[in-house]
């Protein structure tokens, strides 16, 4: 699971690297319209033109891409955080039931606390992972 979250962050990189350089290839493109058109020469300021958008649309797809790929991950990213939160709180589930078999009143206190905390991780992780960053879809 962690190998697939990291292959799909890694793919999220690449395609906002491609994405910039097609943004940037846009803006090449561009200035090449303005000297041609400065040189009144129209037909080769029309295909670069054409060039400049097509570059400017590929930069586009490839960042909404990148977007849906990252949110995959982060989905992922929650998948794992809530499997070693329940393994983690299964265990203290059992250490909890173990200690109210012996009613040792102590230990049921520390297992409780520790449930506590459990549950005050879950809570965090849950909202750090409800709370998209600014720009995600």
């Amino acid at each position: 699971m962690d190998d697939t979250l990291f292959q799909l962050k890694f793919t999220a990189k690449q395609l906002e690297k491609l994405a910039k350089k097609a943004e940037k290839d846009s803006k090449a493109e561009q200035a090449k319209v303005k000297k041609a058109l400065l040189q009144k020469n129209v037909e080769c300021a029309r295909v670069y033109a054409e060039n400049a958008i097509r570059k400017k649309n590929e930069g586009v797809n490839w960042l909404r891409m990148a977007s849906r790929v990252d949110a995959v991950a982060s989905k992922v990213q929650t998948a794992v955080t809530m499997k070693g939160v329940t393994k983690n709180m299964a265990q203290v589930t059992k250490a909890l039931d173990k200690a109210l078999s012996t009613m040792d009143l102590q230990k049921v206190s520390s297992v409780m606390d520790r449930f506590e905390q459990q549950v005050q991780n879950l809570d965090v992780h849950t909202s750090v992972m409800e709370v998209p960053p600014c720009g995600q879809t």
